[in-house]
């Protein structure tokens, strides 16, 4: 009897143990991008890196260096306008944004002057600069931006950051959605239809070398068209969040040289309603060294989210429990 009683009193220990690691447990969901882009790849590796859910090994003992109890995940998405509508409807805890758009949403200015301002959108990192590429089919006589007056060219699909961007380097080049014949897909879509004949060019912003560019070049000749020159530093009068940018040679099949273009920088954005401890414990996750050796071998990319550019390109308020861990770093006055 003593046995029984003592295994009972043991089952009902466990059951407690339990509900109470299921009741430390939260949950933080991460609006990235498409499946053939930068930001999912990228958003899976800082979710394992911030994760660490009720039971696992500690950090010093080889185990995660995320925040106890902590449980984020990557999901898929239209992209930055996607994302920060998400943040500010509270389907998503955070997400990725280009650098433009979150200053525009954050501001009512640009992409959201028609609509009201998402204030309490927050930034907890700078990643990493996202290159702007214009690819288009070796064959297609597309040599400038302006070579694409008349040809069939995809913007991106619609709320993406992308899209916008298309738009201003359009006009930089004194051509709008109507001089070309305009489609809105993702990139893995217009890679598609490119290789079917049916697609001339396609924008994509992200940072490189991006999977479905990749893939693309690995089958068919395209080229990178450079979006360079007196139209381009015109246009870097009016939007200062746009950054000189090259894509060096190689990093695509059949690409030979150095590519010329512009550039806007990748960032994790949250809500001004996200715990401050939460955010600040992240945020000292990201830049934990294992954290670190893990992006660096994880992608191309990983390598250049450091704690030095963490804080570079900032357009919109960090949240307070990134600005009192960049503070605590050094990293902000």
């Amino acid at each position: 009897m003593k046995f029984k009683a003592l295994l009972a009193i043991a089952a009902v220990v466990g059951s407690v143990s339990q509900i109470a690691s299921a009741q430390e447990m939260s949950f933080f969901r991460i609006g990235t991008g498409g499946t053939a882009g930068t930001y999912y790849p990228i958003g899976g590796l800082i979710a394992n890196a911030i994760s660490n859910p009720p039971g696992s090994r500690a950090c010093d003992d080889g185990g995660s260096c995320g925040v106890p109890g902590l449980v984020a995940t990557a999901v898929a998405s239209n992209g930055s306008v996607g994302n920060v509508n998400a943040i500010k409807g509270g389907a998503m805890e955070a997400g990725f944004s280009q650098s433009d758009v979150a200053y525009w949403a954050q501001t009512g200015t640009g992409l959201w002057e028609d609509q009201p301002a998402v204030e309490n959108l927050r930034l907890i990192a700078n990643l990493y600069p996202e290159s702007i590429h214009l690819v288009a089919r070796s064959d297609a006589g597309i040599a400038t931006v302006a070579d694409l007056a008349g040809k069939r060219v995809s913007l991106d699909e619609p709320g993406s950051g992308t899209l916008v961007d298309a738009k201003i380097i359009l006009e930089a080049y004194g051509l709008s959605e109507d001089d070309v014949t305009a489609e809105y897909l993702k990139p893995d879509q217009a890679a598609d239809r490119m290789r079917d004949g049916a697609m001339d060019a396609f924008f994509f912003v992200g940072g490189y070398p991006a999977g479905a560019i990749a893939e693309l070049a690995s089958q068919h000749d395209v080229v990178l068209v450079p979006i360079s020159g007196a139209e381009v530093d015109a246009l870097r009068e009016t939007y200062n969040f746009f950054a000189t940018d090259t894509v060096p040679a190689g990093t695509y099949d059949g690409q030979d040289e150095d590519v010329d273009t512009i550039s806007v920088g990748a960032q994790l954005v949250t809500s001004a309603d996200q715990p401050d401890e939460l955010i600040y414990g992240i945020t000292q996750a990201l830049y934990n060294e294992n954290t670190q050796k893990l992006f660096a071998a994880g992608h191309a990319k990983g390598k250049l989210i450091t704690l030095d550019s963490a804080t570079q390109g900032a357009g919109i308020p960090f949240h307070p429990g990134a600005e009192r861990f960049y503070q605590e770093a050094g990293k902000l006055d």
